[in-house]
């Protein structure tokens, strides 16, 4: 069975990302084909792999060009790709990786982290919900465009897998696809991860800085709770607005090695994850650390923790219900109120490890490369006896008129 791995882009460090390099763990002799790659910016696995880019690789190696240059030639780029000669093609996807090419021949099977927000949530997008009415339209004109073109590169993969019910849900209501829609939970890297005897005196945000994540959220809370210590670990576009924000008890890291992030986790009080996310990787860091995690109820947390329903010891994280600091410092204050169970809670994260997602995606494209198999020896089977039967009937009808059948 040969396969081919395909990734949007490998440019950053990111859940996405993760997955992929557990594809390339389960099928390490495939070929990855990416829009563009950047080796500093990833995971340094990468390197042993075998990856191909793009003519996109020479104009955006970074996030903020990628999105730039998406439309129409991140879209051209990804067109380029003609895979031929592979029997799976394996997709990981939010928005250009399904544009390949595949063999006719080939079983594309599609992960999808989402439908691309672009297309089908624009409002999703803070600049097109503040921006005025020109801006919003032209934004909104792009976003059609862009669903027309989504959806018929949707309509190519052969099976879908998933990441959460959440997202299920929306590539149903999006794609429409014929077979259903399988989900296999991400898998965080528990190895890199250990529960720590040390004192916890900081609570932990570990994120990308961005507007979507709510981080502001949490720098506000504890502006109002100076008492308590606040650790940030991530970069991006509102890192400096952020940093404006913050007082003297909110430290911000970034360049944190695995080492280093791994302590970070370890000796956390809690990791705050304030936003909505349709997964969310870090709050099964936390756990896999034994570290419990306050976090805003509603997405892919559901799927991953167990909240706190009356007994510390069985719970893997504390639920608040509104994006609002009187919310979120509530659940800070009841969790400092619990006995959490360190064991438990990275025994729990041991249901997400690699090995599970490897065997549930192996099984997942064995039984899908079987089936192809079964069905086209069945289709051989009947040629065979459809031309074997032409043949017999051929002769006796030469037989009956007298002629010698050569």
């Amino acid at each position: 069975m040969k396969v081919a791995i395909v990734h949007d882009e490998l440019v950053r460090r990111g859940g996405a990302e993760q997955v992929v390099l557990d594809m390339h763990n389960a099928y390490p002799e495939a070929d990855i084909y990416t829009l563009c790659y950047n080796p500093d910016k990833t995971y340094e696995e990468f390197k042993t792999a075998k990856i191909f880019t793009s003519w996109f690789q020479y104009i955006g190696k970074s996030e903020k060009l990628i999105k730039l240059l998406y439309f129409p030639f991140a879209i051209l780029a990804m067109r380029s790709f003609n895979l031929k000669g592979y029997d799976i093609v394996l997709i990981s996807t939010t928005h250009c990786g399904k544009f390949v090419r595949a063999d006719k021949n080939a079983s594309v099977v599609t992960y999808c982290h989402t439908p691309f927000r672009l297309a089908w949530r624009p409002f999703s997008y803070s600049i097109v919900k503040s921006s005025n009415l020109l801006i919003r339209n032209i934004f909104l004109f792009a976003s059609r465009i862009l669903r027309k073109l989504d959806l018929m590169a949707a309509k190519a993969s052969d099976f879908y897998l998933t990441n959460s019910k959440e997202v299920k849900a929306r590539i149903e209501k999006s794609y429409h696809p014929e077979k259903p829609v399988s989900i296999i939970n991400p898998a965080a890297k528990l190895d890199n991860f250990y529960i720590s005897m040390e004192d916890k005196d900081y609570y932990l945000v570990v994120s990308r800085l961005e507007d979507y994540k709510m981080v502001d959220l949490v720098v506000k809370s504890f502006n109002e709770m100076p008492d308590k210590k606040l650790i940030i670990v991530g970069t991006g576009s509102k890192e400096q607005e952020l940093m404006a924000l913050a007082g003297s008890n909110i430290s911000f890291r970034k360049g944190q090695s695995a080492a280093q992030l791994a302590r970070l986790y370890a000796n956390c009080k809690a990791l705050i994850f304030p936003q909505h996310e349709d997964y969310g990787i870090t709050p099964l860091e936390a756990a896999a650390s034994g570290r419990p995690v306050i976090a805003y109820g509603v997405g892919g947390v559901r799927e991953t923790m167990v909240p706190y329903m009356g007994d510390s010891s069985k719970c893997t994280a504390v639920f608040f219900e509104e994006q609002s600091t009187s919310s979120l410092i509530a659940a800070i204050e009841k969790s400092e109120k619990l006995e959490f169970d360190p064991i438990f809670i990275r025994s729990h994260a041991k249901l997400f490890s690699a090995p599970n997602f490897i065997a549930k995606l192996t099984g997942f494209v064995n039984k899908v490369y079987k089936q192809k198999m079964a069905t086209k020896l069945n289709s051989m089977v009947t040629e065979t006896i459809e031309t074997s039967g032409a043949k017999y009937q051929l002769e006796l009808a030469n037989t009956y008129a007298g002629k010698k059948v050569a």
